[in-house]
């Protein structure tokens, strides 16, 4: 099949499958008219990323896993290995959510009772520039999006 049927049928844009094939995540033989051509075991191999993905995996530990695989080696320990710093960032990131949750219910608790202002050369929304509720003002750093 093609990478749009591939696509299709996987439920995934064109640009991710080509996207894995640069990376080498998929290695599909070429047609003779020079197209990629996915056959079962690439679809399966799809599947796997994806899943792996849905559990936090970068492209990258999935390129050992599979390595390791290809080897004819058990992926599993590496697996193991590899999940630990991906929890860890995911903790990493709910707290940071939590953290964003609270201060935005702050802001929209306390702004309720603000009036609204029109721009001026020094002001743009006093509801956020007059705000103790960003990150920023709590001394973190508000420019990680």
């Amino acid at each position: 099949m093609k990478v749009h049927e591939l696509a299709r049928s996987e439920q995934v844009s064109a640009a991710t499958i080509r996207h894995y094939v640069r990376v080498g995540l998929l290695q599909p033989r070429k047609g003779s008219n020079g197209y990629h051509v996915f056959a079962e075991p690439e679809q399966r191999r799809l599947r796997f990323i994806r899943q792996a993905r849905g559990l936090g995996f970068t492209l990258e530990d999935i390129q050992t896993i599979l390595q390791d695989a290809e080897k004819g080696q058990s992926p599993c320990p590496t697996v193991r290995q590899l999940i630990e710093p991906r929890l860890q960032q995911a903790r990493e990131k709910l707290e940071a959510m939590q953290a964003l949750v609270e201060r935005m219910e702050n802001a929209v608790a306390s702004w309720q009772e603000q009036p609204d202002c029109q721009p001026c050369g020094d002001h743009i929304c006093l509801l956020i520039e007059g705000s103790d509720h960003t990150e920023q003002n709590r001394g973190g750093d508000a420019s990680h999006e």
